[in-house]
Formats: C-alpha cells, structure tokens, sequence
C-alpha cells in the first residue's frame, strides 16, 4: 500500500493532464498512487490518460457528477492513510508531495495542509497561501496576486484549497467525506470548517508548491454557474455548520457581507444569478441536516467564533 493516494478529479480537462501528470512523474519521491476520477468527459481525457500515462489509476463516472462526487470515489477507493486532492490544471513542484507529507505529519492533530499555489502564468505572484473565512460570510484566499516570497511560516489556516491539499484519512472516516450537496465550489471550506468543529487544525506548508492555471474547468473567474454555486453554497455552509445562537449571532455580518456582494455582482452583470444562488441555497438547506452542536465543542465554536470576526481584519488589512 502507498503512503499517499493523489486524486485528481476531471471533466474534459484533457488540455491540462499532461502538465499535472508528467509533474507527478519527477517526484523527488514514489511512495504516491495517482487516481484520476473522470466525470463523464466527451473531450478524449480517459483515452488519453490510458495510452500516455498507464500507470494511473482511471476511475470513470458516468456524467459530471461535481467536484464532490468525483473526489469522494477517489477517496473511497484508496486505501492510503494521507489523501492528497489536486486539480487537473496544476503543475506541481518536483518536491511537493514530499513536502505535504511531511508537513501534515509534524502536525498531529492536523486534518489537512495547503500547498502554496502559485499563479501559473505570473510565477512572481501568489495564487493561493491558504483560505479564510470570516463573519461577512466571505472566504477569500490569503495572498492571492502577493509577491511569491510572501507567507513563508508553516502555519495554522482556516481552512485549505482542495486544489492542492493533503487530508489524513482516518478524520475524513470520523468526521465525513465532502459534501456532494455542494456539488462544486465551497466544498473545501465546509470540511475544513467542519474539522474545526471536532477540535481539528488546518496548515499551510509553504515548501509544498504547485502552479495553477485557474478556472480550468469553468473557463472564468466571473460566469454564471460558478457565480449561482458560490452564493447558494455559501448560505448551505453557514447554515449548516453554525448553530443557531451563533447564526443570530454573526446576522447583522452576514446580511452586510451579502449586501455589498450583491452589489458588487450588479455591478458586473451577474446580480440575478448570485440572487438565484441565495434563494436556492435556502431552499437546500431545508432539506440537510446541520452539524449535530455538542457542549463538548464549545470552545471550538468560540475559537471559530473569535476567528470568524478576526478573519474580517485579514481580509481588508492582510
């Protein structure tokens, strides 16, 4: 059995895969399995991970079934302790899962660990140096078009991008496998913020490094899908993860976080969409059950809490 099971989800990412695939083949170690989860691609992508790269595992779905879907088969059909996701339009850094490795093992209570992305195209520039959530309902990505020697420390984060993350498998086998309510986007915050709950912790290992082209899949930062999942997951998220107390809580944040992004997707053409989002995800939250709250969590929903409203200064402030 391999120490780590590499998960790299697809659909019609064929473009992308031999970048992502042969960057696995000059790992400075072996102890890795790769699986590629295809959902449903038209575009060759499964004919050609077949004839080029051999040696990966191929699991074929037979429609897109999500992000969420597609990992959760990667993960259920490996048997590696360490579960490492990565995204088809990533190159990774020749000592990356060598440094993922280690970094989540010197944390013992660590669930997951980021990498440091890179921005493909700038590789001057940050693209990702691990996520935050805050009380205005936002996540953003720590240092994000920062200069590349920026965010140095190994340190704790909120939670970590799913582009290029390493999660120890026997929490995801305590806590549960990513929401596939979510379907795509968010998903990475929610299992992170659910970890927190259980008194787990998220890091940064700064020497993991990848290069991410971005938006492989959707095409944009900005399009109608991403716009209507992003804001429908995010209301699911809030409400399934806080308890009421502190839903009322964080409210007067949260409806000022809302507004000002309501606002700011009038601005650039997509207003309905993000509103369609909200009200669907109230409509799915109806339907799903919130983390079940026990007292014996209580201060890791303070810690959260204190976080939450902290998170609010390193977003305007850095």
């Amino acid at each position: 059995m391999q120490e780590v099971s590499v998960i790299i989800p697809n659909f019609n990412g064929k473009p992308y895969l031999e970048g992502v695939l042969r960057s696995l083949e000059h790992q400075s170690t072996d102890n890795f399995e790769v699986i590629l989860v295809d959902n449903g691609s038209s575009d060759g992508s499964c004919e050609y991970v077949s004839q080029f790269f051999p040696w990966v595992r191929l699991i074929r779905l037979s429609e897109n079934f999500g992000f969420c879907r597609a990992v959760n088969e990667g993960i259920k059909a490996s048997g590696s302790p360490y579960v490492l996701l990565l995204n088809n339009d990533i190159e990774a850094d020749e000592y990356f899962i060598e440094e993922m490795t280690a970094s989540i093992k010197r944390h013992k209570k660590a669930f997951s660990c980021a990498a440091k992305m890179i921005q493909f195209h700038d590789r001057t520039r940050l693209d990702d140096a691990g996520n935050y959530y805050c009380a205005l309902g936002w996540a953003f990505a720590r240092g994000k078009g920062k200069d590349i020697h920026s965010y140095k420390k190994e340190e704790k984060i909120f939670s970590a991008c799913a582009g290029a993350a390493i999660y120890r498998r026997e929490i995801l086998d305590r806590i549960g496998y990513f929401d596939e309510e979510h379907f795509a986007y968010l998903e990475d915050m929610d299992i992170g913020y659910r970890a927190r709950i259980f008194g787990y912790e998220n890091w940064y290992a700064p020497k993991a490094v990848v290069y991410h082209i971005g938006s492989g899949t959707t095409g944009s930062r900005y399009n109608q899908f991403k716009i209507r999942y992003s804001s429908r997951n995010n209301i699911y998220m809030l409400y399934k993860n806080m308890p009421f107390l502190q839903l009322i809580l964080n409210l007067p944040f949260i409806i000022a976080g809302f507004g000002i992004k309501i606002l700011f997707f009038a601005s650039k053409g997509f207003g309905r969409e993000y509103l369609a989002g909200i009200k669907n995800g109230f409509q799915i939250s109806q339907k799903n059950r919130k983390v079940p709250f026990r007292f014996r969590y209580l201060f890791n929903y303070v810690k959260i809490q204190l976080e939450l409203w902290i998170n609010i200064l390193r977003r305007f402030f850095g």
